[in-house]
């Protein structure tokens, strides 16, 4: 069959690049190999934070004075994981694909000629021709460090540990970055018997240097041995051997060590704003999400896959998509948003402070512990702390993180600040509620001296 667009890969984003195609007027194909939904919905995001939400509700509430005994039940903590993901089901998702006029192929899309992609399914190998554009949106998968015994050794990838349905007695977690931290926690606070090998000196090294430390105590609360500066040299079943001898033991292990793009050669696929992958000729071939190793997120893969989709839509009709239009993701360059939902809770957005120097900006940084009246509501003894990087020259905000017990919230409004390149003048007169954990933005802007 001929499609105006095939897409490869039928998770978050690629459903967002075919619904906009198909609701355009443009006959789209939506090929899948494991479930329409994607990793996203049955094995990342959505059942990790089902995982950790019940266990932070918990936490919450026993933070309050007049709260007493709040507790978990593992049992229906994971049943209601399982709602979430259908129970693995995927017949809901391909329902409504096919009711925006997606035609769902399911198989191995393989693009083998110009416009050309081979299904090969359970019927066999099906030829397909794209008139207008295919677009790659296959994801990324678990990076396996090279460890010796790896090959031989049953482990957990983030797959088995958001599927899992029982609370292993112990787990070993290998690596301290977003995986590795939260569902460390969850299993904690589920039962298990944590230990984290961080091969660093903090969890999350990649953000703000306070935030690490703030989570990795987060982590010791809960009962996760937290191992700092721990090199992994081999890994057998239940036994994780570091590079100083020691041998850190668990009935599982899960390793999180990154994770790389869904491609022959695990490379991402470098494209520009509109999607259009670089060094193909005649503008047919497109790529959105984790594939493209901008920004390994499902928000913004679904953001990508809208411009992508616009895209496509507006050459389809002889139109290029004018520059910062919803058909160019520009926004992957300065304002990728992310929380890390452990406990505390971690909301960045934009660059860091040790980034935007490299970037050689002129910058001031303003740091503060979140202590207003809503954070002292939250919680008794509330703990977090708040970071504004601002650029001098234009008085904007270039970064903003927030740690802290119900900080995600908090993130959007310095999400919107910075794309929309509102100076901390203007942010003056943005008031914050009274009395919520929003006034913290009152207290940055009187500390950066307005």
């Amino acid at each position: 069959m001929d499609f105006d667009v095939i897409v490869i890969g039928g998770g978050a984003v690629g459903e967002n690049v075919a619904w906009r195609t198909a609701a355009g007027g443009l006959s789209t194909a939506l090929i899948e190999k494991e479930l329409v939904g994607g990793e996203c919905s049955y094995w990342a995001c959505m059942p990790s934070k089902a995982l950790l939400r019940s266990g932070h509700a918990v936490a919450a509430a026993n933070r309050l004075k007049g709260v007493v005994g709040a507790t978990l039940d593992p049992k229906a903590v994971l049943e209601r994981r399982n709602g979430f993901t259908s129970n693995w089901d995927d017949a809901s998702q391909v329902q409504w694909a096919e009711s925006e006029n997606i035609t769902v192929l399911r198989g191995d899309g393989e693009i083998t000629g110009e416009r050309e992609v081979t299904v090969a399914g359970a019927d066999g190998r099906t030829v397909h021709r794209a008139r207008q554009a295919v677009v790659v949106c296959t994801g990324s998968v678990p990076k396996m460090p090279p460890l010796d015994g790896i090959a031989d050794t049953p482990v957990w990838t983030s797959r088995q540990a958001t599927s899992a349905q029982e609370v292993p007695e112990s787990l070993v977690v290998l690596g301290g970055g977003v995986v590795g931290v939260e569902l460390a926690q969850a299993w904690a606070r589920l039962g298990s018997k944590v230990t984290i090998a961080v091969s660093g000196d903090r969890p999350l090294p990649k953000l703000e240097d306070f935030v690490g430390p703030m989570v990795a105590d987060g982590l010791r609360e809960d009962g996760v041995e937290v191992v700092l500066n721990a090199r992994a040299t081999s890994i057998a079943p239940g036994a994780l051997t570091l590079q100083d001898g020691r041998v850190l033991k668990g009935s599982e292990i899960l390793v999180a060590t990154g994770r790389v793009p869904a491609t022959e050669d695990a490379k991402p696929l470098t494209i520009d704003d509109t999607g259009l992958v670089s060094g193909v000729d005649g503008r047919w071939l497109y790529a959105a999400g984790d594939v493209t190793g901008r920004a390994l997120l499902t928000h913004q893969g679904k953001y990508q896959a809208r411009a992508v989709g616009t895209a496509i839509l507006e050459r389809s009709r002889g139109f290029e998509p004018k520059d910062r239009s919803a058909g160019q993701a520009w926004a992957d360059h300065v304002a990728v948003p992310q929380i890390v939902f452990t406990d505390p809770e971690v909301a960045f957005v934009g660059h860091t402070a040790a980034e935007a120097r490299a970037a050689g900006r002129d910058i001031r940084v303003v740091d503060l512990d979140i202590a207003v009246a809503g954070s002292s509501l939250q919680a008794d003894g509330y703990q977090g702390k708040a970071r504004m990087v601002v650029d001098e020259r234009t008085r904007t905000l270039v970064g903003v993180t927030f740690v802290g017990q119900d900080v995600a919230e908090m993130l959007h409004a310095a999400t919107v600040a910075i794309v929309g390149e509102v100076t901390v003048d203007q942010l003056w007169h943005a008031v914050p509620s009274y009395p919520t954990m929003s006034e913290v933005w009152l207290r940055l802007l009187e500390a950066y001296g307005l």
